[in-house]
């Protein structure tokens, strides 16, 4: 009876490197399908994304940014900072983490950034990022 009861709970582990990148990827491929249809389509989806309610443990915020940093390099194409930064932001909170796409501005040289943020913090880029762009939204 334990044998039964052991395979039907969750499994406690979390998932390998190689399914978090290809997560990842396929994650990318959305995104890049959503702006086909405009950046408000990218952002509404980002918007709409709840934080999960996990019952396994879950990969942590920087193997997932990490993940993320991988499935950019490997990419069939180039990679902006919108589309790595949703991707995350939308795993990690599918992963039970409350994170937030933050899109910042620097008006000369006009130049638009996206980082991700958990708690105040920058996860996945440099952590002087609301030091130099003036932050617009955060969803």
């Amino acid at each position: 009876m334990e044998q039964v009861y052991s395979a039907m709970r969750p499994s406690l582990r979390t998932p390998s490197p190689t399914w978090l990148v290809l997560r990842a990827t396929a994650e990318l491929l959305w995104i890049d399908f959503l702006l086909l249809r405009g950046f408000s389509s990218v952002y509404e989806a980002v918007r709409r994304s709840r934080v999960r309610k996990v019952r396994t443990i879950s990969p942590s915020a920087s193997e997932i940014c990490h993940a993320v940093d991988l499935a950019c390099v490997f990419y069939f194409k180039e990679v902006h900072c919108l589309q790595r930064s949703a991707a995350a932001s939308r795993l990690l909170r599918n992963s039970g983490v409350a994170a937030e796409l933050v899109i910042g501005i620097r008006p000369c040289p006009f130049r638009a950034h996206a980082w991700v943020e958990i708690a105040g913090r920058v996860v996945n880029d440099k952590p002087y990022m609301p030091e130099l762009y003036a932050v617009m939204d955060r969803c």
